[in-house]
C-alpha cells in the first residue's frame, strides 16, 4: 500500500517563504511523477508543481519563478520550496504521486496560510 507524508506546512506572513515537503512509501514503479497540488477555498483542486524520473518539471502560470520542486530520488521525497508568498497562495496543499501505468495517489493534504 502506497503511503504519502506530507510536512512543512503552516502560517507565513505575505513576501515568507515555506518549504513542504513530501516522502512516499510502500511499493510501486521506479518511474513516477510526483509533486503537489492545492485546492484554495471555492475552488477546484489545481496543480501547482510535478517532477518526473525523467527531469520533467512542470510549473502553473502562477508560481511565476516563486516556487521551486526538487527531489530526492533515493527516499523518494518531492520537496517544494515556495517564496514571496502571495495571500492567495493560501489553500491545502496535496501531495501526488503518479506511478508508471499504475493508479495515482494523493496525500492527505496540508494546510499553508499567507496572512498578517
Amino acid at each position: 500500500q502506497v503511503q504519502l507524508v506530507e510536512s512543512g506546512g503552516g502560517l507565513v506572513q505575505p513576501g515568507g517563504s515555506l518549504t513542504l515537503s513530501c516522502t512516499a512509501s510502500g511499493t510501486f514503479a521506479s518511474s513516477y511523477t510526483m509533486g503537489w497540488y492545492r485546492r484554495v477555498p471555492g475552488q477546484w483542486r489545481e496543480r501547482v508543481a510535478t517532477i518526473s524520473t525523467d527531469g520533467k518539471i512542470i510549473y502553473q502560470n502562477f508560481v511565476e519563478g516563486r516556487f521551486s520542486i526538487s527531489r530526492e530520488s533515493a527516499k523518494n521525497t518531492v520537496n517544494l520550496q515556495m517564496s514571496s508568498l502571495k495571500p492567495e497562495d493560501t489553500a491545502v496543499y496535496f501531495c501526488y504521486l503518479r506511478p508508471y501505468l499504475e493508479d495515482e495517489h494523493w496525500g492527505q493534504g496540508i494546510q499553508v496560510t499567507v496572512s498578517t
